[in-house]
């Protein structure tokens, strides 16, 4: 299969639309759990923590899965996996409208839901770069704003369905406009040509069944010294050794070894195919040592520790206000009749802004992304601070557009880590970085629904959420201050993989 040059253009637009409507659909709900968690708080009587549990298992597993979720897109492309994950999702939501306690929503919203939204998020953005090069950035800027908008509709909506026809028929309904993800996913057509012959492969990456299934009465022993030398050079290929003959000459002559002539014949096979395993067995073992000494180096580098501790605890303080910001203003008994907009939906579409905003400043040269990033965290533990002190719902909406504004900041995220580690290491980084993000939005409602249930009020949960996201900041301002910059001058002392960020360059 051959792959054309990105048109950055074309039917490129319609991968952009169907991807925003996407994650439209597959985030509307998940981000805008917090209607559902008030209902399901009065469904089940469970506390706010064990209740706060469904929300999160929704938005954080998604991301601890993204090496799955890479994996499967990798494996099988992006059209199928997404038409999979639209079943998923909508058959999540549906079963949801079933559940007879809060532990079936662990698995039916938690697990399913959540699992099929990381599978279409990897997904779109996945065929997405392969359609985008030049404009990769504003198609992946656009595809991203749908799970705002998603979170501003579904917010509102979602209650609506409720008034009208309760928490039952609001998730079937919601499931049933899932379902349109099919149509989406089926639009994702794969960038590929088959005008072009497919170059010949020099390395054989798949280990071929017969070394795995033994025919007795069809091989004869040459020939499976033959198989066995051919395996034992495609290995020498894979690990990039450029004499081929000279390695099929060393081969032959450590098969020669075997009599062939000796009348015990299984004796030789069993010699034959242990050789082989054990050569994959050190092949696939030194792969896992190269990715745990690149994971070693990455963590030798100050800014990216830093970062990886500062995106655990934002999400772990920031994520919350999503889910629980409706029951804060319950909690602080204020009117319904006040309410203009769900306060969740205004978080859902300052966040639409916040990411265009941030991602545009972070394009000037003269803005340092890193330092925009770590601003960004700083004001987000301000706002957490302040939101015990909101008691009417002009406060906590004005709190809400701060705290969705300061969480557009995952649009400059990508930025900030391809300056810490380079190019070369991103992808190995961001998944390690998203895996954290993901324990952090797992974690962070619960914790603050448990605080709440051994205090009966969210100041000191909310202090506690703001306390974490402030040291994540400071955390890695401190790592980034230029006093560090004395020794990335030293470069040539480093190793060859390590990476410092140099805080006096320009994003």
């Amino acid at each position: 299969m051959v792959f054309r040059k990105p048109p950055d253009g074309g039917w490129g637009w319609v991968i952009v639309v169907v991807s925003f409507f996407t994650q439209f659909l597959c985030y509307g709900s998940p981000l805008a759990v917090g209607v559902l968690y008030l209902e399901w708080l009065d469904a089940f009587g469970e506390g706010k923590g064990k209740t706060a549990w469904v929300g999160s298992l929704a938005n954080g597993i998604g991301l601890l899965a993204s090496p799955v979720c890479s994996i499967c897109v990798s494996s099988f492309g992006a059209r199928p996996v997404a038409i999979f994950s639209g079943f998923m999702v909508a058959g999540g939501l549906m079963m949801s409208s079933f559940a007879p306690n809060i532990y079936f929503l662990y698995i039916s919203y938690g697990i399913v839901v959540g699992l099929g939204c990381g599978l279409l998020y990897t997904a779109t953005v996945t065929i997405t770069c392969h359609y985008f090069d030049k404009r990769r950035g504003l198609a992946l800027g656009l595809i991203s704003t749908g799970s705002s908008v998603g979170l501003f509709i579904y917010a509102a909506l979602q209650r609506e369905l409720i008034d009208l026809y309760g928490l039952d028929g609001c998730l079937l309904i919601v499931g049933a406009l899932s379902l349109n993800i099919l149509a989406c996913g089926s639009l994702m057509r794969p960038l590929e040509s088959s005008d072009c012959p497919p170059p010949e492969k020099t390395c054989v990456d798949k280990v071929p069944d017969q070394y795995f299934v033994y025919h007795e009465k069809e091989k004869t022993v040459e020939e499976n010294i033959s198989i066995l030398e051919k395996g034992y050079i495609d290995e020498k290929c894979a690990n990039n050794m450029p004499d081929y003959k000279q390695d099929s000459i060393l081969n032959k002559n450590i098969l020669s070894s075997i009599n062939v002539n000796e009348k015990d014949t299984y004796k030789k096979k069993v010699v034959e195919q242990t050789n082989f395993c054990k050569q994959l067995a050190k092949r696939k073992w030194q792969l896992y040592l190269n990715y745990w000494e690149e994971t070693l180096v990455l963590f030798k580098n100050k800014v990216f520790s830093a970062l990886f501790v500062a995106i655990l605890l934002f999400d772990i303080g920031g994520f919350p206000p999503s889910l629980l910001m409706e029951d804060v203003a319950r909690s602080a008994n204020i009117n319904e009749d006040d309410y203009h907009m769900p306060l969740i939906s205004i978080i859902g579409i300052m966040t639409a802004v916040g990411k265009l905003t941030l991602g545009i400043l972070a394009d000037f040269k003269w803005v340092n992304t890193l330092y925009l990033y770590v601003t960004t965290l700083l004001m987000t533990g301000v706002a957490l601070f302040a939101i015990p002190f909101a008691k009417s719902y002009l406060t906590l909406a004005m709190l809400s557009g701060i705290l969705g504004f300061l969480t557009g900041n995952w649009s400059i995220f990508p930025y900030v880590t391809t300056k810490t580690v380079g190019i070369e290491k991103l992808t190995h980084a961001y998944g390690i970085l998203m895996f954290f993000a993901g324990l952090g939005n797992s974690l962070g409602p619960p914790i603050v629904g448990w605080f709440y249930d051994w205090t009966q009020e969210y100041d000191t949960a909310f202090y506690f959420s703001g306390f974490c996201v402030l040291l994540g900041g400071f955390l890695l301002l401190l790592a980034a201050l230029p006093c560090w910059n004395a020794c990335t001058n030293q470069s040539s002392k480093l190793p060859p993989n390590t990476y410092s960020y140099k805080v006096a360059s320009s994003a």
